[in-house]
């Protein structure tokens, strides 16, 4: 098996070709906007999936139906956060082995990986499946809300296998420098599910079970989709029966990556599920807002949440090739880029919080519209600490040491969940000590980040004597 050839911005396997960036040459700012720019976009559209259902059913449906998807859409998000972090895991010792041109190494790691994070993903469908009634209670749903939530919830679980194979394949050809694809796969994916959701909503007058039907298709087109294309289109990254065995040493690789960047999306994810249920015993009308704001909030950050995994994609090869000044450069660069895009939605958020909301939320519904108004300007005040908290995160990933991720993330969701379960019942305080433990939490896992950075440079000089 020859090595890749990476002439002409090309990757080069046995005689084919796919398009790809080789994120180990070139200006660094322009290599990684490059390749940030795709990944940005395609989750941007993922976004649309939530916003879509939340936008028609807040203005069609009402108020507890909106509530309803809101707490539903957290839920999710956590489920889906820890095949996501298995995902992301395998993707950079993918792009590891590709910064080493070890294509050998790299088939194998992604049988056994794509045949862990099934396995996985059908054991979490089967639990959701069964726990789904004491989730809810776990969840404290109110009563006006308990049925139209478990309707939406019991369909919506029916997509987490094509959210699985859907981002499997995205970070596969993402570790080999193609984000193009996966975006394209996403657009078809969130214009389907706009679409349908008009069409089951308003037309079929399904309700909020139409809602999730739509999205559940929508997952659906784009998870059978990019893995068929990936298979017909590239055969150069179809393992063959030589990759398939069981190799110790590879499951061990993939898990050391895999395992503790799953737990750092769980633990992220699970402490937001945890305020979710704080934010539900306050009832409906925090939960719309909090439902409406949160979708904003995420559209907002999502692009340096992006940022962050494609600078983890550009660290992790060079890593790989052993490139330790264009890391340094690197990380100057994607600061610079991340501290100017979040002092512009900063800006943006902060000045238009309530039209924004409007987007989702009906003029009538005044105290959802000052709630939310309230959420959005101290949140979005503070975009640059999640920001930063964001290449953090995709850096010490990159570097083979994901278990500084988790300690970032319980520092962040630790403060957040405790400072919130401290000042919301707090009278004069209340609601708004849930949204300002946010940036709080940000900002003393950016501190933490940062001197564990600093300690970072003698593992890597380390690492680069070993290869």
């Amino acid at each position: 098996m020859g090595k890749p050839d990476r002439r002409q911005g090309y990757l080069r396997l046995d005689g084919s070709k796919i398009m790809t960036l080789d994120l180990t040459k070139g200006n660094i700012t322009k290599v990684l906007l490059q390749f940030a720019l795709p990944m940005i976009l395609g989750n941007l559209l993922q976004q649309m999936y939530n916003i879509t259902d939340t936008l028609i059913v807040g203005q069609y449906i009402g108020r507890e139906a909106l509530a309803a998807v809101g707490s539903a859409y957290t839920l999710m998000t956590f489920l889906n956060s820890i095949l996501l972090g298995f995902c992301m895991g395998s993707g950079v010792m993918f792009s590891i082995c590709h910064g080493k041109q070890d294509m050998d190494r790299m088939k194998q790691g992604m049988f056994l990986s794509f045949v862990m994070i099934g396995a996985l993903t059908l054991l979490i469908n089967g639990a959701v499946f069964a726990g789904l009634d004491w989730i809810l209670v776990f969840l404290q749903v109110p009563g006006e809300v308990y049925g139209m939530m478990r309707e939406y919830l019991r369909i919506i679980f029916w997509g987490i296998t094509a959210i699985f194979v859907y981002n499997y394949f995205a970070s596969l050809l993402r570790a080999v420098g193609n984000s193009v694809v996966p975006l394209i796969f996403l657009g078809v994916s969130a214009v389907s599910n706009i679409v349908l959701d008009l069409v089951f909503v308003l037309v079929f007058h399904r309700g909020i079970g139409g809602a999730a039907e739509a999205t559940v298709l929508a997952q659906i087109f784009s998870g059978v989709g990019i893995c068929l294309y990936t298979l017909i289109k590239f055969p150069e990254l179809r393992p063959g029966r030589a990759w398939m065995r069981w190799d110790i040493q590879v499951v061990k690789e993939i898990l050391h990556l895999s395992v503790l960047t799953s737990v750092q999306q769980s633990v992220m994810n699970f402490g937001i599920l945890m305020v979710q249920g704080l934010v539900n015993s306050f009832g409906p009308v925090v939960m719309a807002a909090f439902a409406a704001a949160v979708k904003i909030d995420s559209f907002a950050y999502m692009p340096v949440q992006d940022f962050g995994n494609a600078f983890s994609t550009f660290v992790a090869q060079n890593y790989g090739a052993g490139q330790e000044e264009r890391i340094r450069k690197g990380i100057k660069s994607a600061g610079l880029c991340t501290l100017l895009f979040c002092l512009i939605i900063t800006a943006g958020v902060c000045l238009f919080a309530r039209k924004l909301m409007l987007i989702f939320v009906r003029p009538t519904e005044t105290e959802v519209l000052a709630a939310g108004v309230g959420y959005l300007r101290i949140e979005g005040a503070f975009y640059c600490l999640i920001g930063f908290l964001f290449l953090f995160y995709g850096y010490f990933r990159a570097i083979g040491r994901p278990g500084v991720s988790v300690i970032l993330t319980v520092i962040s969701l630790g403060t957040r969940v405790v400072l919130a379960y401290t000042l919301s019942p707090v009278a004069w305080i209340g609601v708004r000590g849930i949204w300002a433990s946010v940036p709080i939490g940000w900002f003393l896992a950016d501190v933490a980040g940062l001197l564990l950075a600093r300690r970072s440079s003698s593992d890597y000089k380390s690492y680069i004597l070993r290869t």
